[in-house]
């Protein structure tokens, strides 16, 4: 693997030099971004995928929705859909998208869009009757036609950017310096007894500018699977399944099933994938199937509601939640 890396080094060199010139043209402003009268809250990572911005997300549509007329914007990765597209929540995953339609069955009172133009986007949820006065932008950290009033930079505890290369050889989109433009920096996938003395050291490896804030968080697991008819089990009772996975990072699911000491058989499909029919089959093989909740979106027109359950997952702030949820307040009333 360091051999491969080394010989990948050169190109991204070449590729990182690029980005970081298109990002300078931004920053220059020879290139254009667009400002909007709203809060434009962007939550993103440096790195390709599988740092939790979906859970990020819903952490923040639950701390904003009651006070907001909240509109999520994703670009709908892998959708068939083009264009600008509200969601009702009756479509399918594969026509706008597995996470938009997982935030749309979760918030149903929030407005849910889905464009690869984040400005397009915005601009049309502007203009709709119903305008929210909030957006959240879902993995649009690169998208610099928008320029957001504030940015949630998330990277793994096991996979620190500061730690990666640039694509190809490693995993970032672009480089390290883009943090520079966050105002949050969130560590996710941290274990819940994580010290102080540990979250110090990685801050001093994030380097953090002054005026930026770095959190840490967990995944947290529910004790139940639930179908889509809202019917639970209890998941210490869920003895020999099989375990669906169609994302960036099973890892940290496997450890928390294997923990509770469950017996299961493991299909690793990759991030976002579209199940094909002989997939479907195989699947359907199993009494009893446990999928993430992004899987679930696809799966659940395929599979029988008896079969079929998903493990619901939250985020949770290690050590300072009030002042992560004060700080992002405190940008919606100062806006």
């Amino acid at each position: 693997m360091k051999m491969l890396r080394k010989l990948l080094l050169p190109f991204s060199l070449i590729y990182g030099f690029i980005v970081w010139l298109r990002n300078k043209l931004y920053d220059w402003e020879i290139k254009k971004s667009a400002k909007f009268t709203i809060p434009v809250i962007c939550v993103g990572n440096l790195s390709v995928g599988g740092t939790g911005k979906s859970p990020m997300i819903e952490h923040l549509i639950k701390l904003l929705k009651d006070k907001h007329n909240l509109a999520t914007l994703s670009r709908g990765y892998k959708r068939e859909s083009k264009g600008f597209y509200i969601l009702s929540g009756n479509e399918t995953a594969a026509y706008v998208g597995d996470e938009p339609l997982q935030f749309k069955s979760k918030f149903s009172s929030i407005t849910v869009a889905v464009d690869e133009q984040r400005k397009r986007g915005i601009e049309n949820l502007l203009a709709l009757k119903n305008t929210p006065d909030v957006v959240l932008l879902d993995d649009a950290f690169q998208h610099r036609k928008v320029t957001p009033s504030h940015s949630i930079l998330l990277t793994s505890y096991n996979n620190l950017y500061c730690n990666d290369y640039i694509l190809p050889a490693g995993n970032l989109r672009e480089p390290k310096s883009g943090a520079k433009r966050a105002n949050i920096i969130v560590v996710t996938k941290c274990p819940k007894d994580l010290s102080d003395l540990e979250m110090n050291k990685i801050k001093k490896k994030l380097k953090p500018l002054k005026q930026q804030k770095v959190f840490f968080s967990s995944i947290k697991y529910a004790n139940e699977v639930i179908n889509h008819k809202n019917e639970r089990l209890n998941i210490d009772n869920s003895k020999d399944f099989s375990l669906v996975t169609g994302i960036a990072n099973p890892t940290p699911l496997l450890q928390h099933l294997e923990k509770l000491n469950l017996k299961f058989n493991h299909l690793n499909f990759p991030d976002h994938y579209n199940f094909k029919e002989k997939d479907l089959q195989k699947i359907k093989q199993s009494n009893l199937v446990i999928t993430t909740e992004k899987d679930f979106m696809r799966l659940k027109n395929e599979i029988d509601a008896s079969q079929l359950y998903y493990l619901p997952i939250e985020i949770e702030i290690l050590k300072d939640n009030l002042d992560f949820e004060n700080t992002i307040k405190s940008w919606l009333q100062n806006y």
